[in-house]
């Protein structure tokens, strides 16, 4: 099969990411043979690779769609830095797309983004809600704050320090507060406390002096 026609044929499927064993069962080929075609596509641009055995039509894609690809079949919404400039928390614009996971944390390095996953315990996954037609997951403005928080004060590497954040009107400081009751340790909950605590004075100093 020409190149051209295994593409036409890929881009059929109006899938955003498949798999190689997806490519060789359309294709109608050994697995094998599917792997090479795919490689060459990408590497005249017209496919994404995405990670082992994973691919994507450039199009197709968007940055935010890409955590929850890479993790699969486990769940990630984009979080963290990335979900604070977002919601307009932040001004200064992250290097790469920050999310959270149940799967194993990782950075990952694709021809659309970085993407930096972080793990967090099954009883902190949430709060997130879901954007355009690709169902996006996007933290809201309290979660992304916690979650940074959460990893900072598990010592988590690239969370030792905050750029100056502003809360958005739509924050809600009760339902910060509130949420930090789902974190089961109680000590690693103190430590998180403490540290909304200070980014609520600090917010409370900057409103101000505006």
């Amino acid at each position: 099969m020409k190149q051209i026609d295994a593409l036409a044929t890929l881009l059929g499927m109006n899938a955003s990411v498949f798999t190689t064993a997806d490519a060789a069962a359309l294709l109608k080929m050994p697995r094998s043979h599917a792997s090479q075609t795919l490689r060459r596509l990408a590497a005249a641009g017209h496919l994404v690779r995405l990670a082992r055995g994973r691919w994507g039509a450039p199009g197709k894609l968007e940055p935010f769609a890409l955590p929850e690809y890479l993790t699969a079949p486990l769940p990630a919404y984009v979080s963290l830095y990335s979900a604070m400039f977002h919601h307009g928390m932040i001004e200064q614009i992250p290097t790469a797309v920050y999310a959270v996971t149940l799967a194993r944390a990782r950075r990952c390095a694709t021809p659309l983004a970085v993407v930096d996953l972080r793990h967090v315990s099954p009883s902190f996954f949430f709060g997130y809600e879901t954007h355009g037609r690709r169902g996006v997951k996007i933290a809201v403005p309290e979660k992304a704050l916690l979650d940074a928080l959460y990893l900072a004060a598990g010592r988590s590497r690239g969370f030792g320090s905050f750029p100056e954040i502003e809360l958005p009107r739509n924050f809600s400081v009760r339902t910060a507060r509130s949420l930090l009751a789902r974190i089961p340790s109680p000590s690693l909950r103190r430590r998180v406390a403490s540290k909304l605590e200070a980014v609520l004075a600090e917010a409370r100093v900057q409103r101000g002096k505006t």
